[in-house]
């Protein structure tokens, strides 16, 4: 414990902290070695250091989202999935840094302030949960929980060069997770090892009275139907993605080259047709932004959080100060295209049609797992750029998503492998996704891939 705390200390300039309990994790390390001396069963993850994204409950300690308009609020409760973790043996070191309300790609849109990628602090760490990727990368703590929407996992382990788990929607609960998109939200885990990851979700899944979308199905990591599931494989990639013109011809070449070799070690690696690619960043965005207009609509000052302290005219007036004040420009922004979407005139031309489309991309997705165990490839369209490169450009932000929404928007498991070196010295990884529900062989795979 007291290794982290120093490591806390010395790498304090990257931002990835917002804020620590060094007196409490110390006191729970002396009471886990008290434990141990005394013979007393220990947990699974008995003394592991965890760090948690600013939008998890922890009762009793503030939990902000980033944002401003939560300045003040303290967790009545704790987060089913953090105390899981808790009741394993976990030490919750502190609280990590990420994009306001889990909205951005590069976790410079903070009320705390930028978050530094360790391997160059000019370059971004990725987002929404940069604080969470850093952690891990700079030995700031052993695992980090995130929340996934649409990436925010999966992209920032990959500018990170560590392991990013995103499991099947309702494989983890919900429950005391501040809400983005609730058809998207996925609790996310960071670590260095595939076999990490693993026993967290072996932890934290199952049923939960308090998230009626959790899957009732028992799992674990080591046991089940699926148990025996060792290979050879059968892989499919997308041949749109691979032929994307946004993507780094270093990370195709590297991609192609690792394609070819699991074709000589006897799996097969068959291209696949997508021709719904283009539609999935649209559909994404119309939707999750929709869900995250309906969200936020409970932040306006009056119970909790940041309220103006202005002349009010009356209730109405009391809300447009107090949520222009406490919302950063990115949330304003996908909140208005939320509202937009679903207003009267604009209803079933835009989120209508995207639900359609939203079936449309399920279907295909299902067809392509009837034949194949995993879609495999790139997880980003390029490494981590610099800081402020695409501030200016909304939209090319967004499409910096696009290999990692379609995971969210038809809720399969996905993970970031760290398998790559790029010519500019940063990492990049290798995605793969398995079928809804389909974590263990998702997790066999990619032991596999990292062995390799």
């Amino acid at each position: 414990m007291e290794f982290y705390l120093q490591q806390a200390d010395q790498q304090a300039h990257l931002g990835a902290w917002v804020k620590l309990f060094p007196e409490e994790a110390r006191m729970r390390a002396k009471a886990l070695d008290e434990m141990q001396q005394m013979g007393v069963a220990l947990g699974p993850l008995h003394g592991v250091v965890v760090g948690i994204k600013d939008v998890f409950c922890l009762a009793g300690q503030s939990v902000q989202a980033a944002s401003a308009i939560l300045s003040g609020f303290t967790a009545p409760f704790t987060a089913t999935s953090v105390q899981r973790l808790i009741e394993a043996g976990a030490i919750i070191l502190g609280v990590l840094n990420c994009d306001e309300f889990a909205m951005g790609s590069s976790n410079e849109h903070s009320v705390y302030g930028k978050v530094l990628n360790g391997l160059d602090p000019t370059r971004v760490p990725g987002g929404s949960s940069g604080g969470s990727a850093v952690a891990v990368q700079m030995d700031l703590c052993m695992l980090s929980l995130g929340s996934d929407t649409g990436g925010s996992v999966r992209q920032p382990a990959d500018f990170c060069g560590i392991v990013g788990l995103k499991p099947s929607y309702g494989r983890i609960s919900r429950h005391g997770l501040i809400a983005y998109a609730s058809s998207f939200d996925t609790v996310g885990i960071f670590s260095k090892q595939v076999a990490d990851a693993a026993l967290a979700l072996e932890i934290m899944a199952g049923a939960d009275d308090f998230d009626s979308t959790v899957s009732t199905l028992p799992w674990s990591a080591t046991e089940g139907a699926d148990a025996d599931f060792s290979g050879p494989f059968r892989f499919a990639y997308l041949e749109d993605t691979l032929h994307h013109p946004s993507l780094d011809p270093v990370i195709r070449a590297a991609i192609l080259a690792r394609l070819e070799q699991l074709r000589a070690e006897g799996h097969v690696v068959e291209p696949v047709s997508f021709p719904l690619l283009s539609y999935i960043v649209p559909t994404y965005y119309v939707l999750t932004t929709a869900e995250a207009s309906s969200n936020l609509s409970r932040y306006d000052g009056v119970k909790f959080g940041y309220r103006s302290s202005g002349v009010h005219t009356d209730l109405t007036d009391l809300y447009q100060q107090s949520r222009s004040a406490g919302f950063g420009m990115e949330v304003k922004r996908r909140i208005m295209l939320g509202t937009f979407v679903l207003s009267a005139g604009y209803f079933d031309a835009y989120f209508t049609r995207a639900q359609r489309v939203r079936r449309q991309l399920l279907d295909q997705t299902d067809l392509i797992f009837k034949q194949f165990d995993a879609i495999i490839g790139p997880t980003v369209p390029a490494t981590a750029w610099k800081f402020g490169e695409k501030s200016a450009d909304p939209v090319a932000m967004y499409l910096a998503d696009i290999f990692t929404v379609h995971a969210n928007l038809v809720g399969c498991p996905a993970i970031s492998l760290p398998l790559f070196q790029h010519p500019n010295g940063m990492p990049f990884g290798l995605q793969v996704m398995t079928n809804r529900l389909k974590e263990l062989p998702l997790l066999r795979i990619s032991e596999r891939l990292m062995q390799q």
